[in-house]
C-alpha cells in the first residue's frame, strides 16, 4: 500500500526501528526545534492505549509541514500513514528534527 510502513513491508526494519525510537523520544504536546537549519513547531499526541501516535509539524518561518499517524498493530507491526506526503519525507523529518532544549509552553 503506498505511503505505509510495515515491519515486513517496504521499509527495512533497521530504518523503521530507528524512526520509531526517534519518535518515542519526542515529548507529548508542543515543542519548538530545528530541522534543516530552520525553526519548526511540532505537536505530538499519543493515544492512551499507546496504539496511535499523531505528529503535526510546521516550519515557523515558511510554509512546509509534516503530518502523519503511526498505528501500532498486533505483535511488533506498525503502520505509518503520512498525510498527503511521502513516507520518506516523514521519516527524514523525525530522524532529523532536533527539539529545543527547553520544552515550550502549550500553544494557544
Amino acid at each position: 500500500m503506498p505511503g505505509t510502513m510495515t515491519a515486513g513491508g517496504k521499509t527495512p526494519r533497521s530504518i523503521q526501528a530507528t524512526f520509531e525510537d526517534a519518535l518515542a523520544k519526542l515529548p507529548d504536546g508542543y515543542v519548538d526545534g530545528y530541522f534543516g537549519n530552520r525553526s519548526w513547531g511540532v505537536t505530538v499526541k499519543r493515544s492512551q492505549d499507546g496504539k496511535r501516535t499523531w505528529l503535526y509539524g510546521e516550519e515557523l518561518s515558511g510554509t512546509d509541514i509534516v503530518s502523519f499517524n503511526l498505528y501500532r498493530l498486533a505483535g511488533t507491526r506498525s503502520l505509518l500513514k503520512p498525510c498527503e506526503m511521502s513516507s520518506a519525507k516523514v521519516i527524514e523529518f523525525v530522524l532529523g528534527f532536533e527539539p529545543s532544549t527547553a520544552k515550550a509552553a502549550s500553544r494557544p
